[in-house]
């Protein structure tokens, strides 16, 4: 009995690395829960925690590992685009040149500090790539290294230490983008709550979403023109949800003949509010939604029906009756206009304005039915999954690059996430999934990926140690890290007014790190961190790469 249950603890096997990547999970996340001076370093305990089984002379096999840690970090960073794709599209009008300028600046300070230590020190240039890559946590960066220095033709040990300098690295890079994200919150004084209740009032300030208000026709030269005359005079999207025409509170038509004095409840953003102001008429002391009157009603109708999401909005005449007027719809926390060139998607829900019985056939026209969505349909995401794959191998070259630069399981994946958000049902690949079956596709990936990297990195530190090299490298490392990320960060939050949470989005994906981000999530409770990590990850990813080729080509 005894040798059995032996053999099934050491022996490699299918059932003993799910034994070792279990006991890790399990050890990781119940560490993850205690406080010392009220922080947690969270699921990162679960690195922590691979690293001491690993150490103690518990492996699994190394094929394995190495599935479980990059289908972990597929399934973290898929799951993260679907989640943030909404918030991400919107950002990129708004911060993105700066945001991706400032991870530039943590890319640079990197490189630059990796060149002097080279240059004080005895390591060369291949070990000291090696730490970097470890330093910011960028496998990708160290297979590129491996690769130039194939190209280089480096032999022997400086070629052998290029891994094990990152091993060592490595899980003390992740300890020091945490550290520092703890530091910046610790020199900012930064009280979650407070930063929480800003990004509240920010949302508010910087957003473009509707409002509502009742206006009089004053402008004469509209009276007898059809309602669609107004829409055709603006650039941007508006609705008439409902209006006092002769007496009566209708829904209108965009062939509703205006009259003198009537009275339209316009749904717009605030830009437009203030030109319809001066196009229609002032606002009216009657608000047409309180008037008792009225047989209208409202009502919010999630889309639940796919066969909808796959063609715009003013391509389905079912949808254009005189009986209800769409006003609202929200789209993950984002709040627009409805307009005819909209494409609906799973989980929209949209606001309807009209008579009882209008709102009640466009709810069934719609789905408005929770528990279909309760189940999410994994064939899109799977197929998300393999374009994601497809494009992360794509070479890109450059001129006097001896090796092809990919964005990797990570950046390829992202991005199609990303795509797939706001595009996917075009193509029929809904990848709709409830808040809480993304969390948890996105714990289960990240904590394999941490399990993964820990089970594989202990060895290493011990080997590294016994050859007397292990604490510089560390050292050096810690110092890759923290510095760029301090640095950058306090000129981030200092003069380009960044909020903490966007803080910690920008250096975590400016390190390519995922435990970073899964940190700053659960630091800030918040989905912030991960739209700013979004916008600059991709880009970061290429210059990680692409920096560590140059090291090994220009100074070898």
């Amino acid at each position: 009995m005894a040798e059995w249950l032996k053999d099934l603890f050491l022996n490699p096997s299918i059932a003993q690395s799910v034994i070792m990547v279990g006991l890790v999970i399990a050890a990781g996340i119940w560490l993850g829960r205690l406080k010392v001076a009220g922080i947690s370093l969270g699921i990162t305990w679960v690195l922590f925690a691979g690293i001491i089984f690993s150490y103690l002379g518990l492996q699994i096999d190394e094929n394995t590992n190495h599935f479980l840690k990059e289908f972990g970090l597929i399934l973290f960073v898929y799951s993260i685009g679907l989640q943030v794709g909404p918030g991400f599209w919107s950002s990129l009008r708004k911060n993105a040149i700066t945001n991706n300028l400032l991870a530039l600046g943590v890319v640079l300070t990197g490189v630059i500090i990796t060149v002097i230590f080279f240059r004080i020190s005895d390591n060369s240039i291949t070990v000291m790539t090696g730490v970097m890559s470890g330093a910011v946590t960028n496998t990708p960066g160290l297979a590129a290294a491996q690769a130039a220095a194939n190209d280089m033709h480096v032999v022997g040990t400086d070629k052998s230490l290029i891994t094990l300098a990152y091993a060592v690295a490595y899980p003390f890079g992740v300890f020091g983008i945490i550290g520092s994200l703890l530091l910046l919150k610790k020199i900012f004084g930064v009280k979650v709550e407070k930063e929480q209740a800003l990004h509240r009032k920010l949302a508010i300030l910087r957003s473009n979403k509707p409002v509502s208000v009742n206006l009089v026709l004053e402008n004469r030269q509209l009276i007898g023109q059809p309602l669609r005359k107004i829409f055709e005079l603006l650039n941007a999207p508006i609705v008439v949800s409902r209006m006092l025409h002769k007496n009566e509170i209708i829904t209108p038509t965009p062939d509703t003949v205006l009259a003198e004095d009537d009275v339209l409840l316009v749904v717009a953003s605030k830009q437009e509010i203030e030109k319809l102001n001066l196009l229609v008429g002032p606002p009216s002391s009657v608000d047409l939604r309180s008037k008792s009157e009225s047989k209208l009603i409202s009502r919010y109708i999630v889309v639940t029906r796919s066969a909808l999401t796959h063609k715009r909005l003013g391509d389905y005449p079912e949808l254009h009756q005189q009986d209800f007027t769409f006003t609202r719809l929200n789209r993950a926390g984002v709040e627009m206009v409805p307009h005819g060139d909209i494409f609906l998607q799973l989980g929209d829900t949209i606001k309807a304005v009209g008579t009882e019985s209008g709102v009640s056939n466009v709810a069934k026209i719609l789905g408005n039915s929770l528990k279909e969505l309760e189940a999410p349909d994994l064939a899109p995401i799977f197929m998300g999954i393999v374009l994601g794959v497809i494009v992360g191998s794509i070479p890109f070259y450059f001129p006097s690059m001896p090796v092809a630069v990919k964005i990797g399981m990570a950046g390829g994946p992202l991005i199609v996430a990303l795509t797939l958000s706001r595009f996917g049902n075009i193509v029929h690949l809904n990848s709709y999934t409830t808040h809480s079956a993304n969390m948890m596709i996105r714990e289960l990936g990240i904590s394999l990926f941490l399990a993964s990297v820990g089970l594989s990195s202990g060895k290493n530190l011990a080997i590294a140690f016994e050859n007397g090299q292990g604490w510089t490298w560390i050292a050096m490392g810690i110092a890759i890290t923290m510095i760029p990320l301090l640095t950058i960060g306090y000129i981030a939050k200092r003069y380009f007014r960044k909020t903490y949470f966007e803080v910690c989005g920008l250096l975590a994906g400016a390190s390519t790190d995922p435990p970073a981000l899964a940190f700053a999530t659960k630091l800030t409770g918040s989905d912030i961190p991960s739209v700013t990590y979004a916008t600059v990850y991709p880009l970061t990813m290429i210059l990680r790469i692409v920096a560590a080729q140059l090291l090994i080509l220009l100074l070898i």
